[in-house]
């Protein structure tokens, strides 16, 4: 795995389709031809995160063993929420949790975790010109009832 240039955490990716959609069948916000579909393995510690960015494809994200994965998602109409990734399922976490493209997304170990290794499918495939970092400014501003968390899941000039 390397270190996710972008993002932080560590990644290899582990899936790209061969085939491709034209860029002329692909809505307006893709520039060039993408894959049918990508997925990565990323892994997470206590001293790096997912900070929070957004793309132009949905993601799938998938928890196959480690410590759970705190997610916030902010939406477009300004709310937004937190998720737990895991595998304690009678206690609310998902093993799988959608993000749709557009929403703002960062993710974290929850306190005291050691490790977790995910997985994530996008689709049409990802490509790192479909990558957007939040600025940390702009999201307080936008959603200020997730201040602390924005605070956590960004750099202080988080344009990457």
């Amino acid at each position: 795995m390397k270190f996710h240039p972008k993002e932080g955490g560590y990644f290899v990716e582990t899936y790209r389709s061969d085939e491709t959609i034209p860029e002329g069948a692909l809505p307006k916000r893709y520039r060039n031809n993408r894959s049918y579909a990508t997925a990565i393995y990323y892994f997470i510690t206590p001293e790096s995160f997912s900070t929070i960015h957004r793309l132009k494809s949905d993601e799938i994200f998938h928890f196959y063993l480690g410590d759970p994965v705190e997610m916030l998602q902010l939406w477009p109409d300004g709310s937004g929420k937190m998720m737990t990734l895991g595998s304690d399922l009678l206690n609310g976490m998902k093993p799988q949790i959608i993000v749709p493209k557009g929403v703002w997304q960062g993710g974290r170990l929850i306190l005291g975790g050691r490790y977790a290794l995910l997985g994530t499918t996008v689709s049409p495939g990802f490509e790192f010109m479909d990558y957007e970092a939040g600025q940390r400014e702009c999201l307080v501003e936008s959603y200020p009832q997730f201040q602390n968390l924005i605070i956590a899941l960004t750099e202080s000039n988080s344009v990457k």
